[in-house]
């Protein structure tokens, strides 16, 4: 157990944590992972990229095409 929590404490860093989470319980367990990677995608902040005037009539044009065939 000591060689394990040492491990973790030494490789866990924080931009690439480590997270202990409990295996007797699958549902439980499958929840706080969930839980986990919830919190973790929110703290990106991820945006969608931004398209501008031209791409986006090249998009309409393809998805014109596609349709009409």
């Amino acid at each position: 157990m000591a060689a394990y929590e040492a491990m973790i404490t030494a490789t866990s860093t924080p931009w690439a944590p480590w997270y202990v989470v409990p295996a007797d319980h699958k549902y439980a367990g499958r929840a706080l992972v969930g839980g986990i990677l919830s919190h973790v995608i929110e703290q990106l902040e991820l945006h969608p990229p931004e398209v501008d005037a031209e791409d986006r009539a090249a998009l309409e044009r393809a998805r014109t095409a596609l349709q009409a065939d």
